[in-house]
């Protein structure tokens, strides 16, 4: 007999709890033996993930609660991912939108949701972090109700079930007064709110390729959901591609989720969500079916990208010192082997061999990208991200952002001041409590490049920015991103203390004495809008009255230190990222500088 399953997604902005939740679902259907150490995140596996502390990819996992299987999706909070929120929506029959008690639904909150409500599921609303100071929960449900008016929700999506819960403490309940110590409210309204799958186990088979895996003893790993039909180890199918070519191969290993587990399985019905290995080629979107009857599924379709960069060979003086994989068809072939999983990028080759357009929806989705790429080993350079811009009704047009700011008083002049010469407009203003203010803005996106660095100076490091892509409309006039010059090394070799305490009054630093530079390289930020050539390398002259000792009690002031996202946002148009396993280095495009 086989058990009644739920397939349900948990959406949610990023930060909100989502996967603090998945933990404790988890736990507490003693997925885990007693005593077992279990890391907190338990979903995040991905080094990148556990190091930012966010979700970049869907993974699966399922639990068992009073004989019954649910298969839980835990989806990225990020509007860069969305990609990855698009394509698993498909595999679920309800979804758990949970939003902070205190934040109420943020930009992402409208993205995941406006997804779920196309695909006509209905949400069961967790207002998380209700233990924390300044929460509102009953604030955080009247803002998700406007929210989903807004997006256009049916009367039967508005009537959502709603419970309040701790992720972090493990509970969840029905009403603020009810006493709970466990997550045995938010089980149960699964199992109420969430309808079971539908598909016909006697009709042919029909899998859709949701997720792509890779194990070494098994090659490529196809994960998705069996919308008809029965599937079983060991049995011949056929794969339906993009073309419409039917490709057949044998079932050679079918796998479920038990847990954090991948458990073997005979045979899977219709509703499963399983793992299949066999079609080395599969790619996602793409249909197991029968191979005497063959039947595609429609394939999945993702929003198009608003941001495209140029990858490059490296090509600056210290190419090839610190990276193992340089060549052009090595970093070709990885963009194109990326290409496969993520659904959001494209690659376009250029006229050049040396050079890829590629296509993301956001700085943090390329970026994950470059960083993920020089952990490879590879050593190459990106250029400024530019935003992608399309014609609508044969009108030009470009992606405008929904931004949010959360913010001290005492910046919201200065915050408004930038965002306008940005061309942003503001949408709304709401001054909290606690000495803090939310501002709405709708903004160009070519306006938000570059603009994070200068919201961390506004607020001193306090405000909380977060945007996501609302639609395309007619190009705005000339945006003000305002920049002052670059100082740049005039020649190669090593900077030193005296050279650059010498400069220190024409900016600041990126680089510390002891630092390698070349011809061309970008060493710090000048004062003053123009660009300075600076030798940093110049040494003192020692002469018998004076010990090269002199100076150690003098002091630089401290370099700015230049991460990937910030060293993305920073770079101009004739600006290069020069990005190797072990180090990060803005460069000037040309290389010829003032004679002197």
């Amino acid at each position: 007999m086989t058990l009644p399953i739920r397939n349900v997604a948990i959406i949610a902005h990023v930060d909100h709890g989502k996967t603090t939740l998945v933990d404790a679902l988890l736990k507490q259907s003693g997925t885990f033996r007693e005593g077992e150490e279990v890391p907190d995140c338990v979903m995040d596996s991905n080094a990148l993930e556990r190091e930012r502390g966010i979700t970049i990819l869907a993974k699966n996992t399922a639990v068992r609660y009073k004989d019954t299987l649910i298969n839980i999706v835990d989806t990225p909070g990020h509007a860069d991912f969305g990609g990855e929120v698009e394509r698993v929506l498909g595999m679920v029959d309800g979804c758990v939108l949970i939003v902070d008690a205190n934040e109420g639904p943020m930009p992402q909150t409208r993205f995941v949701l406006k997804k779920a409500l196309e695909k006509g599921l209905r949400p069961v609303v967790v207002v998380n972090k209700i233990d924390r100071p300044q929460a509102d929960p009953f604030g955080a449900i009247d803002k998700v109700l406007d929210l989903f008016l807004e997006l256009g929700a049916d009367d039967d999506q508005c009537e959502f079930p709603y419970l309040f819960a701790s992720g972090l403490s493990g509970f969840a309940k029905k009403d603020l007064d009810d006493d709970s110590t466990d997550m045995k409210p938010l089980f149960e309204a699964i199992l109420e709110h969430v309808p079971a799958p539908v598909g016909d186990p006697a009709k042919p088979l029909q899998l859709q390729v949701t997720t792509l895996d890779y194990s070494e003893y098994l090659g490529r790993i196809v994960i998705g959901r069996i919308h008809n039909g029965t599937i079983q180890a060991g049995q011949q199918a056929a794969l339906v591609t993009e073309t419409g070519a039917v490709v057949k191969a044998k079932i050679s290993k079918l796998l479920g989720f038990e847990g954090l587990k991948r458990v073997e399985l005979e045979s899977a019905t219709a509703g499963n969500i399983v793992a299949v290995a066999g079609f080395a080629d599969a790619n996602i979107g793409e249909t197991i079916t029968d191979p005497e009857n063959p039947q595609a599924l429609p394939l999945i379709k993702v929003d198009e990208p608003t941001l495209q960069m140029t990858f490059w060979v490296n090509d600056s003086p210290f190419a090839g010192k610190e990276g193992k994989l340089v060549t052009s068809r090595q970093v070709r072939d990885r963009l194109m082997r990326e290409l496969e999983t993520n659904v959001a990028l494209r690659v376009e080759e250029t006229d050049s061999p040396d050079k890829f357009a590629v296509s993301g929806r956001g700085e943090m989705h390329l970026g994950i990208l470059i960083e993920t790429m020089r952990r490879e080993g590879y050593e190459f350079q990106v250029s400024q991200p530019q935003v992608i811009y399309r014609e609508v009704n044969g009108q030009p047009c470009e992606p405008f952002e929904l931004l949010v700011l959360d913010v001290p008083e005492e910046s919201v002049g200065g915050c408004i001041e930038r965002l306008g010469q940005r061309r942003g407009e503001m949408q709304d203003m709401r001054v909290g409590g606690n000495g803090r203010t939310q501002l709405e803005f709708v903004i160009p996106a070519r306006g938000l490049i570059g603009f994070r660095g200068e919201f961390m100076r506004l607020t001193r490091g306090e405000g909380i920015m977060s945007h996501s892509f609302l639609d395309y409309r007619p190009l705005s006039g000339e945006v003000e991103t305002r920049r002052n010059g670059v100082l740049i090394s005039f020649e190669e070799g090593v900077a030193t203390f005296y050279a650059m305490k010498n400069a220190e009054d024409r900016g600041v630093f990126f680089i510390t004495p002891g630092t390698k530079v070349y011809k061309g390289m970008i060493i710090g930020e000048h004062n003053r809008p123009q660009d300075l050539e600076l030798n940093v390398c110049k040494t003192k002259q020692l002469t018998n009255h004076r010990a090269s000792g002199g100076d150690e009690l003098v002091q630089l002031q401290a370099p700015v230190e230049m991460s990937l996202e910030r060293a993305l946002e920073y770079i101009g148009p004739d600006e290069l990222l020069e990005v190797t396993p072990e180090s990060i280095r803005l460069r000037k495009m040309v290389k010829k500088l003032a004679k002197r």
